[in-house]
């Protein structure tokens, strides 16, 4: 399972895909929804979460997208419950809440931090000041 905004979809992006797709069989993104980005990143994303769902969709790197629950971002997880969940390199998680709520689910998931690629290019911050 990998979480993220994928706002602007760029090459980082299918590298953090692509790596955690060979963590495992089946490969769920999860992408966060346009008010949970709102209130967390403290600013609106470019393109909406259907859009940017259906250009995940279209990529063909997942086997389902689905859109994060807008009432508690630990529900999918304990809907789908992955054998791995897949961090991109710079992704803010509180490390501790997270195994947790594994716990908590009963769910033995194995927490991978994933490299990145070109972070001096392919960073969504950096993408979205050029393109501003």
């Amino acid at each position: 399972m990998a979480f993220g905004t994928f706002d602007i979809y760029h090459p980082g992006h299918e590298s953090y895909l692509r790596q955690a797709k060979k963590l495992g069989d089946y490969l769920v993104v999860v992408v966060a929804r346009d008010r949970t980005v709102a209130i967390i990143k403290k600013q609106e994303t470019r393109n909406n979460e259907q859009k940017r769902k259906k250009i995940l969709e279209e990529s063909g790197l997942a086997d389902e997208v689905v859109l994060g629950d807008l009432k508690d971002r630990y529900k999918i997880i304990e809907k789908y419950r992955p054998e791995v969940i897949a961090l991109g390199y710079d992704q803010k998680v509180d490390l501790v809440e997270l195994e947790g709520k594994l716990k908590e689910f009963e769910i033995n998931a194995k927490i991978v931090r994933l490299k990145s690629f070109k972070p001096e290019i392919y960073k969504s911050s950096l993408i979205m000041k050029h393109k501003a």
